[in-house]
């Protein structure tokens, strides 16, 4: 009986030896893949405690800690971070794992609920995903103010949006608080042009926009700038828009290198007066007149000295000369017809520039006009356009002016146009000069003209009808 079992096991252990060896041998030539690392992670870090804790009331904290759910980096505070009231020293931010350390500098007003918006700083250490206007709040008192006010910012001349600017409400009802003192309350605007206070106290409040800089002040006339003419109220909930101006361009400077020549050449070039023209490749443009551009102002212009030709030298009729507003262009406009060749001649003695020069011999300018199919017809149809409030359609291409045209009625027709793409605005123009004016603050408290920019593009075609409905 023994010797049955012996073989029996001896058998099996037979068998199992090869198959062992199989495994192995299969298990060296596969491919080993380490266990994935799952989905990515999308979540935003999660505000799970805080000390003092969120809305804490009868707090006066010297520092604030907020705990996340997960390890977090502060980025850029000073851009991001909004602390209402506007404290007079900024808070010490610091993080260390999964909290974020607020020091307050600042002793605290009583009766005062505090809000610290972080916009985009706080962040998760692994995938940067953003906890987007993350906002903690406390009241050093033992109510916690609850009001919101809202509103979007545009820009008063070109209809767009500037997100680098802030919103700022005083307390202070003068006329003098924008210019003298930081402003207790601010919002910054979003990517839309929108802003949003939060946690407000109910009181009647100045607003006003101005450049993003530490004192929130409006100290600079060419900086943009808007305000209300009337305080609001807390407890109201309509929302504003507010359009930002400048009383004042500023000035551009000339840094361009300048050449300083001697000798003969110095005063050749001085009794030499230059031009240039705003022909395209020889051709003149139908829709406007013939420049002649100098460098420097004209001071004596004789029209007499300058004639409009036929290629025979017979002069045309209908002409007129006169120099633009900068001085330093000559206009000579006159009844042009397509795919004709002129000639502008120039008398030597017929321009003068403020330096005395003038032309070293007489000149004629040689050109041919555009054709007809070179341009575009345009019709445009406007709906709900207010003609009440003087409405003037201005074009531009590149944030380049191309022309301005005062609406009478619904339907804005053009024979001839250039080709092209281009952007279009509603200027509602109350004084009816014809061009955009800027507010006025202090004093009569003027509001800026408004201009609409129209998001449709008009796109013409040469040689083409070209027809556009606009819904305003």
């Amino acid at each position: 009986m023994y010797k049955i079992i012996h073989s029996f096991v001896g058998g099996v252990v037979l068998l199992l030896i090869p198959l062992c060896i199989g495994v192995w041998l299969f298990s060296s030539c596969a491919n080993i893949i380490p266990p994935g690392g799952g989905l990515r992670d999308t979540l935003p870090p999660r505000l799970i405690m805080a000390l003092p804790k969120d809305s804490a009331l009868n707090v006066k904290p010297k520092i604030i800690t907020l705990s996340f759910d997960e390890y977090v980096t502060a980025v850029d505070i000073p851009q991001n971070l909004v602390v209402n009231p506007n404290l007079e020293n900024a808070p010490l931010v610091d993080y260390k794992l999964r909290n974020i350390t607020i020091k307050l500098k600042d002793s605290l007003r009583d009766n005062t609920t505090y809000s610290f918006r972080f916009g985009e700083a706080i962040r998760d250490v692994n995938e940067g995903n953003i906890a987007r206007n993350l906002t903690y709040t406390f009241s050093t008192g033992k109510t916690l103010d609850s009001l919101r006010y809202r509103g979007k910012v545009m820009l008063a001349e070109n209809g767009k949006i500037d997100s680098t600017l802030i919103v700022v409400l005083h307390r202070n009802l003068s006329d003098t608080a924008i210019f003298k003192q930081k402003p207790p309350y601010y919002a910054k605007l979003d990517g839309k042009g929108e802003f949003s206070f939060a946690f407000l106290p109910r009181d009647s409040f100045q607003v006003f926009v101005v450049k993003s800089v530490f004192t929130k002040k409006y100290d600079d006339s060419t900086d943009l700038f808007a305000f209300l003419p009337q305080p609001i109220y807390t407890g109201n909930t309509k929302k504003d828009t507010l359009y930002a101006y400048r009383a004042k361009e500023p000035t551009v400077k000339n840094t361009s290198t300048l050449q300083v020549k001697t000798g003969a050449s110095a005063v050749k070039d001085e009794k030499r007066i230059r031009f240039t023209t705003n022909l395209e490749s020889g051709r003149q443009d139908l829709l406007q007149p013939l420049q002649l551009r100098f460098a420097k102002k004209i001071t004596r212009l004789d029209t007499n000295g300058i004639q409009v030709c036929d290629t025979l030298f017979k002069p045309i009729a209908g002409v007129t000369i006169r120099l633009d507003t900068s001085g330093k262009t000559i206009l000579v406009a006159y009844p042009v017809k397509e795919n004709q060749s002129y000639r502008i001649i120039l008398n030597k003695e017929s321009i003068t520039d403020s330096a005395g020069a003038t032309l070293v011999k007489s000149d004629t300018v040689k050109l041919i006009t555009k054709k007809e199919e070179d341009y575009g017809s345009v019709r445009i149809r406007f709906a709900n356009l207010d003609l009440q409030r003087k409405p003037v359609l201005q074009i531009y291409q590149s944030d380049k002016w191309v022309g301005s045209y005062p609406l009478t009625s619904l339907e804005w027709r053009q024979t001839r146009y250039y080709p092209g793409n281009f952007e279009m605005r509603i200027l509602y123009d109350t004084n009816g000069n014809g061009v955009w004016d800027p507010g006025q603050y202090p004093g009569n408290r003027k509001l800026p003209e408004v201009v609409y920019l129209i998001p449709k593009e008009l796109s013409i075609r040469a040689n083409w009808d070209n027809e556009l409905s606009i819904q305003l």
